[in-house]
């Protein structure tokens, strides 16, 4: 299947703690870093997703936000840490490709948080992902 979904990133299923409704599914991604993803129970069965299940984290671009380092007292807890590798900006809207270990991210942010962040190619940065906004495809 193919996807207008930018951000794939290969891992492999730590940990899924399930409740009613929600689950947390804990995931090492090939880069090293982990990440949370909080899907549906009835997704976890479908993709019969268990401790050491191959996935692909799915991220829109317009979900990923970048700061110029961790940030702390925030629910955000998908961080990962990178740096730009190519900025392309239009009237409004900025897209700005980020390197992290084992993948690369895009994120869709504004024109104005391009410039007042100063990003350009070589400038470290931390990508903040909500887990509610990470999907999980069987890899």
């Amino acid at each position: 299947m193919t996807l207008s979904i930018r951000n794939q990133l290969a891992g492999t299923v730590t940990a899924v703690t399930t409740g009613e409704a929600m689950a947390s599914v804990k995931v090492r991604l090939a880069g090293g870093q982990d990440i949370t993803a909080a899907i549906t129970t009835d997704a976890v069965k479908d993709l019969g997703l268990a401790e050491g299940s191959a996935v692909k984290a799915l991220v829109k671009s317009t979900e990923v936000a970048l700061a110029t380092g961790r940030v702390e007292g925030v629910s955000i807890r998908n961080q990962l840490a990178g740096s730009v590798t190519d900025v392309a900006t239009g009237g409004a809207m900025g897209s700005v490709k980020v390197s992290v270990e084992g993948g690369e991210l895009t994120s869709a942010i504004t024109k104005d948080a391009v410039e007042d962040l100063g990003l350009k190619a070589g400038v470290s940065v931390v990508a903040l992902i909500k887990a509610t906004e990470i999907s999980l495809a069987s890899a």
